[in-house]
């Protein structure tokens, strides 16, 4: 009896393996959460074995009826998990015995715990990828939504953080449209990476049972076998691309939370949002802070530092397993979890904001930043090179600092001082609405080009 509780692999060794090295080595506290690859895995290897007669088709049907108990007793809370048995694959191992006796010692053959986890691991973030997928379509709905409701809102563009040119705030909403795109478009090729099967290429050196890989890859829903065994052991590329991924959609995150919460500050007023996403001080009563916002931006540091760590794990390791390896499960289920829940936060956020369109208007007018229109008039009416508008526009803008004005103020008088020839009709050059319909260039913030692109992206999303 007491052999039956040594570890697997504990036959060559004549004393039990050290209790500290246990906790640590132990990794079913993190990899439980792979039951239902493992298990899958599991039972398409155990159909392979019995297609190709490397086992009977009695035993393997035995063998998958053991398995499928065990996922069931997981489900139900029904399975104890045991960090004397390391991992989910013996922990899954150990029951399968338990239940269908000596057979479920032919699972094993013609495959490692290297492929195993590999198998698992794969399928997981397959599946993981679809669901970030998911929630990432769901956010570009609402900014689509928000943007659709504020095609005529009109506010200022910010370059360093000053005033520059008036945009639409719908235009400004679809810029994050775009970089969400491609924080699917990342995903999405990821899957294509990833759609290599690991299973049967063993410890390292593949196997000399007949085995078909091609069944086993079909039967999982990977495209075709990997080409090499001990580059299959070895790669944790897919977990890199996860990571990597998560931290460049964790940027955006970042990127528009920071925005919100400026955008919400009692300088700024552009935007306010729902009190439910907003906290208060334990010592100021009239506090509404937007610490979901704050949390978001935060924890994006989070989805780097698993990136960080991940590479740092590899950067040193020959080929082919290490045991350092164990550490990217933790590091990637980790970061889908903070990514995950980050997306859903940034929906409620999008949601839930309502901008102040009478500010942003107000705050449009600020900063002069119809100077580049005036400029841009002037090319196109006066037959000047845009250096010389510019350099006029300039003085204009001075002008009207000095006079504390802002440019839709002044009258056509006050403008002759800088440019003599003007008629009546550069008037409307200060005009901010019109400014913004002027931009009618393939991907401008004109209201036409607005309404184009809702409708692209609505029936992308639907």
């Amino acid at each position: 009896m007491k052999s039956k509780n040594k570890a697997v692999w504990g036959t060559r060794f004549n004393k039990p393996i050290s209790k500290k090295f246990e906790k640590i080595g132990a990794s079913i506290d993190i990899d439980k959460r792979l039951f239902e690859e493992d298990i899958l895995g599991s039972i398409v290897h155990a159909q392979m074995l019995g297609k190709q007669k490397i086992i009977n088709k009695k035993r393997s049907k035995k063998i998958i009826g053991g398995l499928k108990k065990i996922r069931n007793e997981i489900k139900r809370n029904k399975f104890n998990f045991s960090k004397k048995y390391e991992d989910i694959h013996l922990n899954i191992e150990k029951r399968l015995f338990t239940i269908i006796g000596s057979d479920a010692g032919y699972l094993h053959i013609a495959r490692s715990r290297n492929d195993q986890v590999i198998t698992d691991f794969k399928l997981w973030i397959k599946k993981s990828s679809i669901e970030v997928i998911k929630n990432i379509n769901g956010l570009i709905k609402s900014f689509l939504k928000k943007a659709e409701g504020n095609i005529k809102t009109i506010m200022p563009g910010f370059t360093h953080l000053k005033n520059a040119q008036p945009i639409a705030f719908a235009h400004y909403l679809l810029a994050y449209v775009e970089m969400f795109k491609r924080d699917k478009e990342r995903f999405v090729n990821n899957i294509n990476y990833i759609n290599e099967c690991p299973l049967g290429v063993g410890a390292l050196a593949g196997t000399s049972y007949k085995i078909d890989r091609n069944f086993t890859s079909k039967k999982l829903g990977f495209k075709k076998p990997t080409n090499n065994s001990i580059d299959t052991v070895s790669d944790r590329d897919f977990a890199l691309d996860f990571l990597s991924s998560a931290s460049i959609c964790a940027v955006h995150i970042s990127r528009l939370a920071e925005e919100l919460i400026i955008w919400n500050s009692d300088i700024f007023k552009l935007i306010k949002f729902d009190d439910k996403m907003l906290t208060g001080s334990s010592i100021m009563p009239q506090k509404k802070n937007p610490d979901p916002a704050e949390l978001i931006r935060g924890r994006a540091g989070e989805n780097f530092g698993k990136l960080q760590a991940m590479l740092t794990t590899m950067k040193g390791l020959p080929l082919s397993y290490y045991k350092d390896m164990q550490e990217d499960k933790k590091l990637v289920f980790d970061s889908f979890d903070i990514l995950m829940e980050s997306i859903l936060i940034s929906n409620e956020l999008v949601k839930s904001l309502k901008p102040n369109k009478e500010r942003m208007l107000s705050l449009a007018n600020e900063g002069y930043t119809t100077a580049t229109d005036f400029a841009d008039y002037l090319v196109q009416n006066k037959n000047l090179s845009f250096r010389e508008g510019y350099i006029i526009s300039a003085k204009l803008v001075n002008y009207a600092e000095k006079k504390k004005k802002k440019l839709n103020e002044l009258d056509l008088n006050e403008i002759r001082k800088i440019k003599k020839d003007l008629d009546k009709d550069v008037m409307k050059v200060f005009d901010v609405r019109n400014s913004v319909n002027l931009k009618t260039s393939y991907g401008g913030t004109s209201t036409k080009n607005i309404k184009k692109m809702i409708s692209k992206l609505k029936k992308e999303f639907k």
